[in-house]
């Protein structure tokens, strides 16, 4: 009797041992699904692409593009904004990233105006296109943990937005 009560202790065991390797990947494999659907580009970060190539970027479920980069080769997560002047980094990044302010501007922005500090960014690529000397601001009300990708940084290339992609090309040469 009590060879069979260890038995089936251990095949209780096995089964609830199966449940929870079960339940934590597939928590693992929905964390990741929701991160791809969040941020359809992260794979840009550890991309170069040949040159004259694109870089193409895809919509995500929310209809932004958002795409992982680089800021003085350090990750960063950009929300990409054609409608940014300066490639815009919240205060709390900017101090990670070591920036520092090389004055203050007010700033029209979509929640009104604000003040905040320009500064310049050794570089910043995505996707395997990288510029140097950028124009940034360092924007206090900008919450969070991604930065905005302006035109100071994309307008040095050519910009292609059809359907659910933005594709970056080049710059052509006259």
């Amino acid at each position: 009797m009590s060879e069979e009560r260890a038995t089936r202790r251990a095949g209780l065991a096995m089964m609830l041992l199966f449940w929870v390797f079960f339940l934590a990947g597939g928590a693992w494999w929905f964390n990741g699904y929701l991160a791809a659907q969040r941020n359809p580009n992260a794979h840009l970060a550890n991309v170069t692409v040949g040159e004259g190539e694109p870089v193409v970027l895809e919509r995500n479920r929310a209809g932004h593009f958002v795409a992982t980069g680089r800021i003085n080769d350090q990750s960063v997560e950009f929300l990409v904004d054609t409608g940014a002047t300066y490639v815009a980094v919240p205060a709390e990044m900017a101090e990670q990233l070591g920036l520092e302010s090389t004055g203050s501007a007010w700033f029209n922005t979509a929640n009104g105006r604000v003040r905040g500090e320009l500064t310049r960014l050794d570089e910043v690529s995505l996707g395997g296109f990288s510029a140097r000397e950028v124009r940034g601001s360092i924007s206090p009300g900008l919450g969070g943990e991604t930065a905005l990708l302006g035109m100071s940084f994309l307008g040095r290339f050519d910009i292609e937005i059809r359907d659910s992609r933005m594709i970056l090309h080049p710059p052509q040469r006259d």
